[in-house]
């Protein structure tokens, strides 16, 4: 029967649901989505639609570490936008967080996000 460990981290924001912030099974890490939540304050990242981005593969990157693993073990990205339009800031973003071979991504528009986020990113993760 596989291993499932819970991850968390007080280095990104705590979920603000039923969920954990990543589930690890084996060497495989199923990281929840991320909204642009400074971990410290809980509250949102409003000054732009890149400080947004920023924040949350910020947030991403910390649950990644307390995982045992790195942005560069992410295998699968998910990318949730409320606007298209801001495809480009996320690509230009992600080659901070990224060394090539990049992961495996898709990204989607949606109507709305919670807390009126402008950008969700969720991801699979394997580590040694």
């Amino acid at each position: 029967m596989p291993t499932k460990t819970i991850i968390a981290t007080e280095n990104a924001p705590s979920a603000i649901g039923t969920y954990s912030q990543a589930v690890k099974v084996d060497n495989t890490v199923y990281m929840s989505g991320q909204i642009p939540l400074v971990p410290a304050t809980m509250e949102m990242v409003t000054e732009s639609f890149e400080a947004q981005a920023v924040q949350v593969f910020e947030n991403m990157k910390a649950v990644a570490e307390a995982a045992g693993g790195s942005m560069n073990d992410l295998v699968k990205v998910n990318i949730l936008l409320t606007d298209l339009v801001n495809f480009g800031t996320v690509n230009d973003v992600m080659t901070r967080y990224f060394d090539e071979p990049y992961p495996a991504r898709a990204a989607y528009a949606v109507k709305a996000l919670p807390k009126d986020a402008d950008i969700e990113v969720e991801a699979v993760m394997v580590v040694s």
